[in-house]
């Protein structure tokens, strides 16, 4: 029977912007049959996992090598932390017992205990660490593959430029791939936090994943269309739909050319009110990143990544060093910082955080921080040290009550006490705000604002809260909208009640660079948009094309309606001529 030819579209989920067209490069995985068997010699076994993760690990080693000189030291940087898993001594004790009390051969007892591993990520609530069981399993292979004699699938079988279509690609599998010869990526599994979206923001080039399993049976050769920014893949496209896409690609590529042209211009509307654009950032490496991007600070530097994937809490000097680093890149612009974002479902093998069955609204962020002084203060103390010369400003996450924020700031001063105790300069005064992502915080707004010289709001948080629709839950994430009124309401009542007390507000959430939010956040008047480096120029560029009047007009008429597809509606329909 003949292939159906006919045009098919697959719906997924936007993992990386941008418009691809070309062939299909179906790229299936191994299928490693795990022998399972008693053993009587247990030290042999043993011996045989140990000469399996050396290996692994210098292969590791050559991939981050690889890795750093194709797409940069932090999409590298995961390579790290499959070699520190190889290290962790849980999973390594955990392979012992079953080897040596369970009489289990290496083989079988190693991916039972990856598979627990995994498991344990799949079932955390947040995304990104979600994302990370392909990781564990992507390490958990390369070893099982070692133990079998087995070598790597193959992928210079891609020859001609093509769409690589997957059921799901790992770090390794990306790394070996040529990436001139690869034009966009489709994966059948997966979210926009998974390797294959990183990889691909990297790279610059289109990604949906999410498509289910049916685009698996696509064959090499056969015609692909991708739309990153809608989400969607077209297999067969007739020529009417290959001019449509055609049509927009270059559109889309003519648009990003000329905003990054104007990107480091200001963000100011036709009647000339300028508000400040900023980045969200969580990596030194990405500063530089921002800048070439029109930042003009950074309004959300998230200090995890010091912290995660690692054995031991970070010294006060290694933060420093990452401190110092950034504010050099940054200059005289402002920089603010989030302490330290963790606890719940994002798990430190230094703490027993325990498990918690609702950790979005548990034991996390300011409320881990201010249970562990230890911890804190280190952070408060380094950045006392990075302050001086820089306009260093700190923020606390997660606030809920009162009394966290004065505790927090008691914490602050004793931080700043010990360091110019032990000699070394600060800054004479350092601005300090508070995450706006707790609706107690947005109902008591007026407040909050007596206590602090700015507030972040962050969307992303205060939605979910808002909604109690868990932005991580795929049944419920539709729900999680920050156009729907009853978020938009909060804003505005967060905005009236800092400006009637002198402060400013800024927004480092999804919403600050969503095209539908950012002429309603001008209407309200937000003094600062912070967001991915990437979506800045596009911000600026619809700044510009508002009046600050028409935009208070149309802000003002979407409090007043009862759903979020009926605000995005009337935005779109309500464009400056």
């Amino acid at each position: 029977m003949a292939r159906e030819k006919t045009p098919h579209t697959y719906p997924g989920i936007p993992a990386s912007p941008g418009i691809s067209r070309g062939p299909a490069f179906v790229y299936q995985v191994q299928d490693l049959s795990v022998p399972r068997r008693q053993i009587q010699d247990s030290e042999s076994e043993l011996k045989r996992l140990e000469k399996a993760i050396t290996i692994a690990s210098e292969q590791i080693t050559s991939l981050q090598t690889k890795a750093e000189t194709e797409t940069g030291t932090e999409e590298a940087a995961i390579f790290e932390a499959h070699a520190l898993f190889l290290q962790d001594p849980t999973l390594i004790t955990a392979v012992h017992e079953a080897i040596e009390e369970q009489r289990l051969n290496a083989e079988a007892a190693w991916i039972d205990a990856i598979e627990v591993n995994a498991s344990n990520l799949e079932a955390l609530e947040d995304e990104y660490f979600q994302a990370r069981a392909a990781d564990v399993r992507d390490v958990g292979q390369r070893v099982l593959r070692i133990l079998l004699g087995v070598e790597e699938s193959d992928l210079t079988d891609l020859t001609t430029p093509s769409i690589v279509i997957a059921r799901d690609l790992t770090p390794s599998d990306t790394v070996r791939l040529d990436k001139s010869l690869v034009v966009g990526f489709c994966t059948a599994e997966g979210g926009p936090t998974s390797h294959t979206a990183i990889l691909a923001k990297a790279l610059g080039l289109p990604a949906v994943v999410g498509l289910g399993r049916s685009i698996l049976d696509l064959k090499h050769g056969d015609p692909l269309l991708i739309d990153g920014s809608r989400g969607e893949a077209i297999a067969f496209p007739d020529e009417k739909t290959i001019q449509e896409f055609e049509t927009r690609r270059m559109k889309i590529e003519a648009q990003a050319l000329a905003e990054l042209e104007t990107a480091h211009e200001p963000a100011m509307t036709t009647d000339g009110h300028q508000v400040e654009m900023v980045a969200n950032i969580g990596s030194p490496q990405e500063a530089q990143i921002a800048l070439e991007h029109g930042a003009e600070g950074i309004g959300l530097l998230r200090t995890e990544f010091l912290y995660l994937e690692r054995r031991e809490a970070p010294n006060e000097q290694e933060q420093l060093a990452a401190y110092d680093a950034i504010l050099d890149v940054m200059e005289d612009r402002p920089v603010v910082v989030r302490t330290i974002d963790v606890g719940g479902d994002k798990e430190l093998p230094y703490l027993d955080l325990g498990f918690e069955a609702n950790p979005f609204l548990g034991w996390r962020a300011i409320r881990m921080s201010l249970d562990k002084p230890d911890l804190f203060k280190t952070q408060l103390r380094a950045l006392w040290r990075a302050s001086p010369g820089h306009d260093l400003r700190i923020m606390f996450p997660m606030i809920a009550t009162l009394d966290e924020v004065r505790r927090a700031q008691e914490f602050l001063q004793e931080a700043h006490d010990e360091v110019v105790a032990a000699g070394h300069e600060v800054a004479g005064r350092i601005q300090v705000g508070i995450m706006v992502e707790v609706p107690s915080v947005a109902v008591l707004a007026d407040l909050f604002a007596r206590e602090v010289d700015f507030f972040s709001i962050g969307t992303n948080d205060l939605t979910q809260y808002t909604l109690a629709a868990e932005r991580t839950n795929e049944k419920v994430a539709h729900l999680g909208d920050g156009c729907h009124p009853a978020v938009l309401r909060q804003i505005h009542r967060v905005l009236e009640a800092a400006h009637h007390e002198g402060i400013w507000v800024g927004l480092c959430g999804e919403l600050a660079g969503d095209p539908d939010g950012v002429p309603i956040l001008l209407g309200l008047g937000l003094d600062e948009f912070s967001m991915a480096p990437s979506s800045i120029p596009h911000a600026k560029t619809i700044i510009r094309s508002w009046s600050r009047s028409d935009a208070q007009s149309l802000a003002t008429k979407v409090l007043d309606l009862d759903s979020a597809e009926a605000v995005r509606e009337y935005v779109r329909s309500n464009q400056p001529e």
